[in-house]
């Protein structure tokens, strides 16, 4: 991926502790019209990254993950079909605040992230406070956040995270597919997502926003 124009690869020392050169440029450096920014965060093979680009020429879209190999199918899809409005990031999630500058992002899309299930490396799983400390640092007022997973522990964990800090869902079911709730944009469908629907598995889903103003707190549980 070296070679592909539109994936950024900066080694460890260009973020670790200090912010990356596009921070608060991606529309004016990187992307070649500035429009609404939407990251999908840790996108595997890009499926959904692609599928939105493909279908929101007005915004642009950028995935993020850290495995290259993975990344690699959707950096070429996104070359051969000539899209300008779709981009992508390898680098650790962990980085994300080194990136992208207050009020930047618009959007934020989580598909599938890894639970994180064993209580050692819960710390790891997306929707932390950790983590949703940070995306509030980065998204504009209102901004919408996506979860989409087959972990039903990630999903409630989530959902009594978000109701522990006072932040009510603006949708959450624990049957997409089943509810009738999946619409165009939603239906589109990244590797393991097919995977899991074969097998007869329940896809849950959280939509939410972040108050920029008020730091999300973990569950009493989760406190050392």
């Amino acid at each position: 991926m070296g070679r592909f124009p539109h994936v950024v690869q900066p080694p460890f020392e260009e973020v670790f502790q200090r912010d990356h050169s596009l921070k608060g440029k991606w529309n004016t450096r990187f992307f070649p019209v500035s429009q609404p920014l939407v990251l999908e965060l840790g996108c595997g093979k890009g499926e959904y990254t692609v599928g939105l680009a493909k279908k929101y020429p007005d915004k642009n879209f950028l995935g993020v993950d850290i495995k290259g190999a993975r990344m690699w199918k959707g950096a070429k899809n996104a070359l051969e079909a000539g899209m300008s409005n779709v981009g992508f990031l390898r680098t650790r999630i962990e980085f994300i605040t080194s990136f992208f500058a207050p009020g930047e992002v618009s959007e934020i899309w989580l598909t599938f992230p890894d639970p994180q299930l064993k209580r050692r490396r819960n710390k790891k799983r997306l929707t932390t406070p950790r983590f949703l400390n940070a995306y509030r640092r980065m998204v504009r007022p209102g901004a919408i956040i996506h979860l989409k997973t087959d972990s039903r522990p990630l999903y409630t964990y989530t959902l009594e995270l978000l109701k522990h800090n006072r932040l009510e869902p603006l949708l959450a079911t624990d049957d997409l597919y089943g509810s009738g709730l999946a619409d165009d944009i939603l239906s589109i469908r990244t590797f393991y997502e097919t995977r899991f629907l074969e097998k007869g598995l329940p896809i849950h889903y959280l939509k939410f926003s972040l108050d920029a103003d008020k730091e999300i707190i973990e569950l009493p549980d989760d406190r050392e």
